[in-house]
């Protein structure tokens, strides 16, 4: 397991904890003793001291950030890894770079697996929903683990189709999350701003049995505002990690309309300030014909 971040230290306890022995990597030294004691896992500070320590043919579990960090990883492992050997990419990668990854490996007699995580900080209990891509061959190798990270051996993880698909699907789940985030927030948004002064984490409580939509985005989202004062110790910003920016891009690839994932991403650039220079040209524009006021700073 390379990464001890969170979900990859979490990630490593629940294989350890079902008899798999995994030798963890983190440059981190804070990362590598919060595992210290862990029964059946070992840290190490460096990849080659890793695979060095792993009997072939070996699975290496990548659980990095996507882009510049993964492909060093990838590029260090070319030099310690041979043929036989297995990398799975955890991280949110983009798909076409897995499909790319895929090729480069395998011209090197190495095999790659891209696997898509859902779970966050919570899959250490309730498991991981996992959504992979690999060659036909190399799935059964990939799917012994995922029974093991899944909720349950036969639920929760799928062998989506080659390499690069896994990434697909995962994509798309995070294009839905987006959406559903936003409806949300809008909808309680709009409770906040009524007259009837609402208890929002009331409302939210009761739509959380036998309603439609019920859902585990709720129940976070009432357990936060069951904390007094969680809105406003908050800054109204908003991350954007990548999957929904690929997410519409694949939209307009295809041709295929996904206007409610597209506005919940244009919100997040809104949170960023990526709309300040708009809205003040549009302030200026009010003033130019009609003479109306702008507020300065």
């Amino acid at each position: 397991m390379v990464g001890l971040g969170r979900m990859g230290t979490n990630m490593a306890r629940r294989l350890a904890g079902a008899g798999v022995p995994v030798h963890g990597v983190d440059p981190d030294a804070g990362a590598r003793a919060a595992l210290a004691d862990t029964p059946g896992i070992t840290t190490h500070a460096t990849l080659e001291a890793a695979v060095a320590a792993l009997p072939a043919p070996r699975t290496v579990w990548l659980m990095l950030p996507a882009g510049s960090v993964t492909q060093a990883a990838l590029d260090k492992l070319l030099n310690c890894l041979v043929p036989g050997d297995l990398v799975v990419d955890g991280g949110n990668a983009d798909h076409r770079d897995s499909r790319r990854r895929a090729e480069a490996l395998a011209a090197r007699g190495l095999h790659f697996a891209d696997c898509g995580v859902s779970g966050g900080i919570w899959g250490l209990e309730a498991g991981y929903c996992l959504m992979f891509g690999a060659a036909a061959e190399e799935a059964p190798r990939v799917a012994a683990l995922a029974r093991l990270l899944a909720p349950s051996p036969d639920s929760g993880w799928l062998h989506c189709g080659p390499p690069g698909a896994g990434h697909f699907v995962k994509m798309i789940h995070n294009g839905i999350e987006y959406a559903a985030m936003q409806a949300y927030a809008e909808g309680f948004a709009l409770l906040e701003g009524s007259e009837y002064g609402l208890d929002l984490a009331a409302v939210g409580e009761t739509w959380r049995y036998g309603s439609v939509i019920r859902s585990w985005l709720l129940d976070l989202t009432v357990a936060a505002l069951a904390e007094p004062g969680a809105l406003d110790a908050v800054q109204p910003y908003v991350a954007d990690s990548g999957e929904g920016r690929w997410t519409v891009e694949e939209a307009i690839r295809q041709r295929t309309p996904v206007p409610a994932i597209a506005l919940a991403l244009m919100s997040r650039f809104d949170s960023q300030g990526r709309a300040d220079t708009a809205n003040r040209l549009l302030a200026l524009m009010r003033k130019g014909f009609g003479g109306h006021p702008v507020r300065t700073e």
